[in-house]
């Protein structure tokens, strides 16, 4: 359980990132990539990401010797440009110190690039810089416009919230089972911080390539930022596809792609089995994976069962329809 503890001070300095921040989304996406679970909606994602990264991302691995990456890495720039020079002007005595924590434990030296990272070497911050760049490119630049979309649409929601509930009533809906009681925030996860904030405030960002519990970044002379999954994080497009398949069918598989689509109206579940061609047991099937990831939902009319597709359902199938392109 994560237990944030707030003062009157931290309450007025609750906000949420109002744009994607793009390295982290990217930490978020390679988390998920070493993960081993969601195989129905990350398998074939999963699969596409490690034949398409190039070998100048390999370094990246050595950062992470246990599942442990140094905390410099928790940049949270709103551009691609900005966030490289933010963990390139790391302080050389925080680099040094989460080198040594992240390789404590690890039997053997480390690389000799790590050794010059700890050193301050310029050539080993070029090595980290070119696998940083190659890895947005190869895994978040083909979905960052859509990213950016869902991200918009995930801080309106917020806004209105508040504007509407207030602050305590935002952070009860933040994830499932998270509560505000008495000035402790209270938010659901497999291990336990008590972090007292004393005045430093929150920042909310969401991140969809993550569905893990939330993720805290707590350095002294800033706010603790907070990462949390927004939907399911379904990798919306799959990176470097290449045997000719549309990107939705590519993640998700043609079928359940052929259904998201026929969802912008409601159907029944033997209706979708007739337009598709495949049996009701496999209709149902499909639509309850659909379900579990956010992208649909299904409601009880007396004896029939009605499936319609969610916004984000639906943000994924207008994005796919659009031509490529958007920057960060």
């Amino acid at each position: 359980m994560i237990r944030l503890h707030f003062t009157a001070a931290d309450v007025a300095r609750v906000r949420f990132a109002s744009r994607a921040a793009p390295l982290l989304e990217l930490n978020t996406a390679l988390m998920m990539m070493c993960r081993r679970d969601d195989g129905v909606l990350f398998g074939r994602w999963r699969h596409r990401v490690l034949r398409s990264l190039p070998a100048a991302t390999e370094p990246l691995g050595d950062l992470v010797p246990n599942g442990r990456a140094p905390v410099f890495l928790d940049v949270f720039a709103d551009s691609l440009q900005e966030g490289l020079a933010t963990v390139r002007s790391a302080r050389p005595e925080l680099v040094r110190a989460e080198m040594e924590r992240v390789y404590a434990t690890v039997p053997g030296p480390p690389p000799p690039w790590i050794r010059g990272l700890h050193q301050g070497d310029a050539e080993a911050w070029r090595v980290l810089g070119r696998a940083q760049h190659a890895a947005f490119e190869t895994l978040l630049r083909p979905v960052w416009s859509l990213v950016q979309d869902l991200h918009r649409a995930e801080f309106t929601r917020h806004a209105l919230t508040v504007a509407e509930h207030g602050v305590g009533a935002a952070l009860d809906g933040l994830v499932p089972g998270a509560r505000l009681s008495g000035n402790v925030w209270e938010c659901p996860a497999p291990f336990a911080r008590d972090i007292v904030l004393n005045g430093r405030g929150v920042v909310l960002l969401p991140t969809f390539h993550w569905t893990g519990p939330p993720l805290l970044a707590d350095l002294p002379g800033r706010p603790l930022y907070l990462t949390y999954p927004a939907g399911p994080g379904v990798p919306l497009v799959p990176p470097g596809a290449d045997d000719g398949t549309e990107a939705l069918a590519g993640v998700l598989g043609r079928t359940r792609a052929a259904m998201l689509r026929v969802l912008a109206r409601e159907h029944t579940t033997g209706d979708l089995a007739r337009r598709l061609g495949i049996s009701d047991a496999t209709a149902s099937a499909h639509t309850a994976a659909l379900r579990g990831a956010g992208l649909i939902t299904t409601e009880r009319a007396g004896r029939a069962v009605l499936h319609r597709r969610t916004a984000l359902g639906g943000l994924l199938v207008r994005r796919e329809e659009q031509p490529p392109g958007g920057g960060v």
